[in-house]
């Protein structure tokens, strides 16, 4: 069984056991946090509207962190202008632990 959740204005596939790389969530590691379900699938498929009613998907949080760094240049040929800039996008990580619906 799998399902299609929402986390961050992302839309994620997941199924048990999976380990997942999201938006920064509030929640400590430890925490068990439920995620809406937009679409249940598996031997009969439940589409929701704009989610599945009474369906849910539990997961673990595992850790937070920060993802590798982006670095940003703007650079304008002979005008003396060269800037550079970094950025590192924060991270959820957690574990699928059940589905239910």
């Amino acid at each position: 069984m799998f399902a299609i959740i929402e986390s961050g204005g992302k839309q994620y596939r997941v199924q048990q056991g999976d380990v997942l790389r999201l938006e920064k969530l509030d929640a400590e590691p430890g925490a068990t946090v439920d995620f809406p379900v937009l679409l249940l699938g598996g031997e009969s498929v439940k589409i929701g509207s704009p989610r599945v009613d009474g369906a849910s998907v539990k997961a673990e949080v595992v850790a937070h962190g920060r993802g590798n760094k982006i670095h940003i240049y703007k650079f304008r040929a002979k005008a003396n202008y060269r800037r550079h800039t970094g950025h590192r996008q924060p991270y959820t990580e957690v574990r699928v632990t059940g589905i239910a619906g």
